[in-house]
């Protein structure tokens, strides 16, 4: 062998780790790319996305062509490499040959152009796209019966590629996906998502407003009472009832009722023509199913019963919305009554405020799966209700009982819980 073979061999030789390179890097990009984001960019008309899509709709074949052209030039490598290795070094070239192509072939063809295609595999797999369409059709039939061979050894393992993943997200994947954003999702936009895909979670009986809470129109009330109550009220909406809660005549919206209030001989009997229909809702209503039912129904007012028909509070459209958007106003913890920061880092909370509210107004994690008012907590812990002011530990918090009335924890004084110090070891 002439030194203008040797040459030729050593230019194939270069020319074949190369392409053992592509191979490899083609390879890790295309199994690399970001799936929804390629369905996103292909939608775009981005073409190199949509060339893609298309080798990865049957991934089997991009494996198989891309495979057999790696392990083919690998291969021819080996043998020009012995080839040369033995003209310079004579029988010793076999070991040299091997050793050193193995160095060459890791490094150049195999870790660093797998590294580069795994952080920008964009970069990679689209340009490469170009060329593995048409290797696939011209190796289609070698790649058929590769792949023949191949689906038939799975079956003898009982392995089908149905039963594989599909890439289809599910509620707590999608959630990573979601706070894994970082900034290209603002921190508002991450609640609101998250909110949403917590809603099934949620039911009625978490968000409703308790039945002590309600206010409404008793049609056993003096005729004065109720009029002074329509021109002072702060809600838009007030359920009509006669004697008892249970007992819900209607539904009156005040902007019917202002009305009325502009007459002078006003009687009960034409405030019940201004109602309408109750709608009611079964307490372990999920927030999604509901919030659908009010969108059918154009609804905005529900009243929450139990199994037995009795009535335990109020939902509203606006309830709902607030468990995806948030409170409406800024800052829940300075302008609620129902929770008061104190100066010395305490809260007084009123005792029928919702373990929710307190929990996403303060970031704390009392438990909810049980009592859902901090009234209830704390009977609950208690096993009783309190006859006295008491102070007592519920999840990780002091409480101190600061009113009782009608056997009911008014308000109570609530200390924030204590952080683990971090060790400086």
């Amino acid at each position: 062998m002439n030194e203008t073979s040797l040459t030729v061999l050593s230019s194939v030789l270069v020319g074949l780790i190369v392409l053992s390179a592509f191979f490899s890097s083609s390879e890790t990009g295309m199994m690399s790319l970001n799936r929804y984001r390629l369905k996103h960019m292909a939608k775009t008309g981005h073409k190199g996305a949509k060339r893609a899509q298309g080798l990865l709709q049957r991934t089997d074949q991009l494996i198989g062509v891309i495979l057999i052209g790696n392990n083919f030039v690998n291969i021819l490598a080996s043998a020009i490499a012995t080839v040369i290795a033995i003209r310079i070094w004579g029988d010793a070239g076999i070991a040299i040959a091997t050793i050193l192509l193995t160095l060459v072939i890791l490094i150049f063809a195999e870790v660093t152009p797998k590294t580069l295609a795994a952080l920008f595999p964009e970069k990679i797999a689209f340009p490469a796209s170009h060329i593995l369409g048409p290797l696939l059709k011209a190796l289609y039939p070698l790649v058929w019966a590769v792949n023949l061979f191949t689906g038939a050894i799975l079956k003898i393992l009982r392995i089908s590629p149905e039963d594989a993943a599909n890439d289809h997200l599910s509620r707590e994947e999608l959630r990573t996906v979601v706070n894994e954003a970082g900034a290209l999702i603002p921190a508002k936009h991450k609640d609101m998502l998250v909110g949403i895909l917590d809603l099934e979670n949620v039911t009625v009986n978490d968000i409703m407003v308790p039945r002590n809470d309600v206010v409404g129109i008793d049609l056993d009330d003096e005729m004065e009472t109720i009029l002074r109550q329509l021109r002072s009220s702060q809600h838009t909406r007030l359920p009509v009832y006669k004697g008892d809660i249970n007992n819900i005549q209607g539904i009156l919206h005040l902007r019917s009722a202002s009305k009325l209030l502009l007459q002078e001989d006003i009687n009960k009997a034409m405030i019940m023509q201004l109602c309408r229909e109750p709608y009611f809702i079964p307490e372990s209503t999920p927030l999604n199913t509901q919030l659908i039912n009010f969108q059918k129904g154009k609804r905005r007012f529900g009243i929450v019963v139990d199994e037995y028909g009795d009535v335990l509070g109020l939902a509203t459209l606006e309830d709902i919305l607030e468990e995806i958007i948030g409170e409406f106003t800024t800052d829940y913890s300075a302008t609620s009554p129902d929770i008061i920061p104190q100066d010395n880092g305490t809260f007084i909370i009123d005792g029928a405020t919702s373990l929710r509210a307190i929990n996403k107004t303060l970031g704390w994690k009392m438990p909810t799966d049980g009592p859902k008012t901090l009234n209830g907590l704390i009977t609950e812990t208690l096993e009783n209700i309190p006859e006295t002011n008491v102070c007592l530990k519920v999840a990780g918090h002091r409480v101190e009982v600061l009113q009782i009335k009608d056997n009911v924890v008014k308000a109570a004084i609530v200390h924030p819980g204590r952080r683990k110090k971090r060790s400086l070891l």
